[in-house]
């Protein structure tokens, strides 16, 4: 299967029609067609459902489905190699790809790419956010150069190292809420209150040990994937929701943020794959998280 038949299909299933799409390529819709077809013959599988009559709108089959998330995956990882290729001579640019969950530790990411940015302006940072197992698929993939996780890692599939500041577990709550008036909140308080958690799962052992309490006997009335998600459930009185600090402004705002007593820290780390060579501008990215990561510990211990 060419990569320039890949580009064809996805520009069909983008269009949703041949005409749209040979006109978006430039070719004439006949080669297309013949192009599709040699496609479907060669996997065996239909992966275009064709309009009735009087409509000429295709959709993808599940096959084809599949094959839209595996090409544009492939064509993306093709994209990035060649960008690695093209700029492995000594000027250092390029592409850094990172996966992270939501947390403001993202702020050393970006205090890292500041830094270098001042040396080599040519490097260009691509984020992307997904619980652990969306970043440890894609960097499995090659898809991403880092990753950003709270769960511990195979030491045999990957690399980490240990990001000395740790995010702080709390509850966003409106501020009208009898909770509120508490400077902390502790694991009784939250027992018998409708609470909305992260679905991560990795986040259910850390949370339920401190809860003292298994999971069938909390009232979870709703989870979330997204923060910001989370916030307007917790601002329309739906419940309580755990979550990590400094991810929602609360400032001047109808919510307000109550760490948990005793504390519940969350340790997170910077992976990647193991064995990986790295483009020059990872290196260098690498490098200065990691310069960043000691003047930390050194300030912590002073």
């Amino acid at each position: 299967m060419e990569l320039r038949v890949l580009q064809y299909f996805l520009a069909v299933a983008r269009e949703q029609s041949i005409s749209g799409a040979a006109e978006s390529l430039h070719l004439s819709q006949p080669t297309l067609s013949t192009q599709l077809k040699a496609m479907e013959e060669e996997l065996g599988k239909q992966l275009f459902i064709r309009g009735t009559k009087g409509s000429r709108k295709l959709t993808l089959t599940e096959e084809g489905m599949i094959l839209r998330k595996r090409a544009e995956e492939i064509l993306s990882l093709v994209k990035k190699t060649e960008q690695e290729i093209v700029h492995s001579d000594e000027t250092i640019v390029g592409d850094i790809y990172i996966g992270t969950g939501e947390t403001d530790i993202v702020r050393l990411m970006a205090k890292a790419a500041k830094k270098i940015q001042e040396r080599y302006p040519e490097i260009h940072y691509h984020i992307s956010s997904g619980n652990a197992e969306y970043v440890l698929e894609y960097l499995d993939k090659g898809l991403i150069d880092f990753g950003l996780i709270y769960s511990s890692v195979d030491p045999l599939k990957y690399e980490s190292i240990p990001i000395p500041i740790k995010d702080k577990w709390g509850v966003l709550m409106r501020r009208d809420c009898p909770l509120a008036q508490k400077a902390s909140v502790r694991p009784e308080d939250l027992w018998d209150k409708p609470l909305i958690v992260s679905h991560q799962k990795s986040d259910n052992p850390y949370i339920l040990n401190w809860m003292h309490r298994e999971l069938s006997k909390l009232n979870i009335v709703a989870t979330y994937n997204l923060v910001f998600n989370a916030s307007l459930l917790v601002d329309e009185g739906l419940g309580y929701a755990l979550t990590l600090d400094k991810l929602i402004h609360t400032e001047g705002s109808s919510l307000c943020f109550r760490p948990l007593s005793p504390t519940l820290n969350a340790p997170a780390f910077i992976v990647w794959k193991r064995y990986q060579i790295f483009s020059k501008a990872a290196e260098k990215f690498l490098q200065q998280l990691q310069e960043i990561f000691a003047e930390l510990s050194l300030d912590m211990k002073s």
